[in-house]
């Protein structure tokens, strides 16, 4: 059976740079991000909106540090959330469109949604025709939400299950032999995501599974949302080819409303965790404790799994001391991975983990009451570090009874 220490490092990763600023600076544990960086990206996703006639969305499942929505919404046209709370956060603190999306909605969640939200979009026909009434009734007051429903393309090609919406039996989206044509009634958009950290290679694929399956919904909806898991701001992802496939897209249907919803797109190498060596375990490969977790505070590394990087190391044989990196909880698998060093590792050393601001803050806990770290942002142009959130005992307190 094979471990995370097997796992492949996403080769966008050594794409970042070194940090902009003095580590010593720096108390940890903390997420710093990097205004400038999270700039560059936002100019690249505007530059898609702009030549194929798109709107591109924050997906905030991937990203909701709101600290940095005063930058984000001068460049992207609005919020995806994932249900109430996000829907919220994106009212109060983004200010733009907001649109919706989950599994399934409960009725005061539902009465809460409809004054905020410009799209909803269901997960089935049974909550659409549950919802249908309660929307009726908000339009003929004045305002209701697009209703929209997602489907399922039965076309994916993420390797990792745990990530596939796509996968055999998935919960997520209705298929094409479910729908009944008088089942479309009253719908306005079409909603699909299939996509995780993939280029446009495999929208173009998947769009042609969706235009296959369900030509007849396309030519009813006003709209169509392509979903999440579009790599645009990696270095490498073909940036021509999404404008073109978009632009022929909207043509053949002729649409005029497109909408892509990343999350990891916008914070792609743009925010770092700093970490301290608080022990060194010794062994044949001596373990350096860190005040960093795994488990709590980068989680995907054993869920994905991926092995992230830490600016000046390597892989085990790369340099001459090597180690496990183990966290802080009493989960005997809180252990991120195995590096090597070109020198020994202090006590008190500060190690740099690159990638780190999407599916982080998001993803956090508190598990053995360990504190999360604090939240920086940087901003290059002033030379500027500044703490945004630090979080304490009152904070673990709060999330029990």
């Amino acid at each position: 059976m094979s471990s995370h220490f097997d796992a492949d490092i996403p080769p966008h990763v050594f794409d970042q740079p070194a940090p902009r600023f003095d580590l010593e600076r720096v108390q940890t544990p903390a997420y710093v991000v990097d205004l400038g960086l999270l700039k560059q990206n936002l100019e690249k996703l505007a530059m898609v909106q702009r030549e194929a006639g798109v709107t591109i969305l924050l997906a905030l499942k991937g990203f909701s540090m709101f600290s940095t929505f005063g930058l984000v919404k001068q460049y992207l046209g609005g919020c995806c959330a994932s249900g109430l709370h996000e829907a919220l956060l994106a009212h109060e603190e983004f200010g733009k469109e907001v649109h919706v999306y989950a599994p399934f909605f409960k009725n005061e969640e539902m009465k809460q949604i409809i004054p905020i939200a410009d799209h909803i979009s269901f997960n089935s026909i049974a909550q659409w025709k549950k919802f249908r009434p309660m929307i009726e009734a908000a339009k003929a007051k004045g305002h209701a939400p697009s209703p929209g429903l997602r489907v399922n393309p039965e076309h994916g090609e993420v390797e990792v299950e745990l990530y596939n919406p796509c996968s055999p039996g998935c919960r997520l989206g209705t298929r094409a032999d479910s729908i009944h044509p008088d089942d479309l009634e009253g719908l306005e958009g079409l909603h699909f995501h299939a996509l995780c950290e993939q280029g446009s290679d495999v929208l173009e694929r998947v769009l042609g599974a969706v235009e296959q399956r369900f030509p007849k919904f396309i030519e009813q909806a006003k709209w169509i949302n392509m979903g999440g898991g579009h790599h645009i701001s990696r270095k490498d992802y073909d940036v021509e080819r999404l404008i073109k496939l978009l632009r022929t897209f909207k043509q053949r249907w002729g649409k005029e409303h497109v909408y892509l919803e990343p999350g990891e797109a916008i914070a792609l190498n743009t925010g770092y965790l700093i970490a301290s060596v608080q022990d060194i375990v010794p062994s044949d490969v001596p373990t350096a404790i860190l005040d960093v977790s795994a488990t709590a505070h980068m989680p995907d590394t054993l869920e994905m799994p991926y092995r992230p990087h830490i600016i000046g190391a390597g892989w085990p044989k790369d340099f001459p001391h090597r180690y496990k990196l183990g966290g802080p909880t009493c989960l005997a698998g809180d252990v991120i991975n195995e590096y090597s060093f070109p020198e020994p590792l202090q006590l008190g050393q500060k190690l740099v983990f690159t990638d780190m601001a999407h599916y982080t803050m998001v993803k956090t806990t508190t598990f053995n009451g360990v504190p999360h770290p604090d939240i920086d942002i940087y901003d290059p142009e002033t030379d500027e570090l500044r703490v945004v959130r630090r979080f304490g005992y009152e904070d673990f307190k709060r999330k029990l009874s």
